[in-house]
């Protein structure tokens, strides 16, 4: 099988922005009003908040795992997609307490609960909230669900041959939901009607190589590329608005690339999650081979791609 990976143009980043070791960063979110950083640690349920002016950072945790940040649009603080459902956010008081989370909508059965976890989501134009779920070890049980304002409620909104749900998100104009199937390797794309919430035309967008790991979170720029962050594979690859893999990122210290994000003053710089190997035992590395898994990374894409609004505020 030919490399598509192959001759493209590769940036090297060698050097961690925070060494914050987390056993499992995800959700990297950029709020413009603080100039902050959010992400989150599931497996050590904590969210991270780095101010990149100040260079302050402080750290809550919860009292189960927080995987996927919203910011509300008509109140202080954050949604989530939690453990067991969509829920909001409420942070410590004190530094020796735990932030609470109050559940918005559990739509899991008592029997999928003891076997999976909620996982990766965003938000809509209008506000919705998507979030997928987890599989089990034999890649079948997945699902995608959404929460919306008003009546809307939560509903499934994919559960069709689904494994790992990973990065999802719209194109600017809205028609267009892509959401990852991690463990099937692919990036999925469906029509998207925003005024509804309803996807159809169900397609494959991408097909990742396994030889380069897994696709799991993602983000856009305002070109229309795809940055998709590849677990077990040191790197994330930028793909063209076609699907073509354009450029390459590799982070040769951190082997589970989690997520990634644009943010700064003038949306060009590009911060990507890492994973410890302990949260891919399959893989039978230790962090002694990648001693910066786990650490945040900053790449630097000043005068060459900017983020764009691919992801929304919640309303619910």
């Amino acid at each position: 099988m030919s490399d598509p990976y192959a001759g493209l143009e590769t940036i090297i980043v060698s050097e961690p922005l925070l060494k914050t070791q987390c056993l499992l960063g995800e959700g990297p979110l950029y709020d413009l009003r603080t100039d902050t950083l959010h992400f989150v640690d599931i497996m050590r349920n904590k969210v991270y908040n780095y101010n990149l002016g100040t260079k302050e950072l402080i750290v809550h945790e919860y009292e189960e795992a927080v995987s996927a940040l919203a910011i509300r649009a008509d109140a202080p603080g954050f949604a989530c997609a939690a453990a067991r459902g969509f829920a909001l956010l409420h942070p410590p008081s004190t530094s020796s307490d735990k932030g609470r989370i109050e559940y918005l909508a559990t739509p899991l059965t008592a029997e999928e609960e003891a076997k999976t976890r909620f996982n990766d989501g965003a938000c809509d134009a209008k506000g919705r909230f998507f979030a997928g779920t987890l599989a089990d070890e034999n890649a079948k049980g997945g699902s995608l669900w959404s929460y919306g304002i008003g009546e809307e409620g939560v509903r499934l909104v994919d559960g069709e041959d689904i494994s790992d749900s990973n990065g999802l998100g719209w194109t600017l104009d809205n028609k267009i939901m892509y959401y990852t199937n991690s463990r099937h390797s692919q990036i999925l794309a469906y029509d998207y009607d925003i005024e509804t919430g309803d996807v159809s035309g169900r397609r494959v967008y991408i097909d990742i190589p396994k030889m380069h790991g897994l696709p799991d979170g993602l983000c856009f720029d305002s070109e229309g590329g795809l940055w998709s962050a590849h677990w077990r594979g040191s790197k994330l690859v930028r793909f063209s608005p076609e699907g073509k893999p354009t450029l390459v990122v590799h982070i040769p210290g951190a082997l589970n690339i989690t997520a990634c994000t644009f943010g700064g003053p003038n949306d060009d710089r590009l911060f990507v999650t890492t994973a410890s190997p302990e949260a891919s035992p399959e893989a039978n590395a230790s962090l002694s081979d990648y001693p910066q898994s786990g650490d945040l990374f900053e790449v630097d894409l000043k005068g060459r791609f900017k983020g764009c609004k691919w992801r929304h505020e919640f309303r619910g």
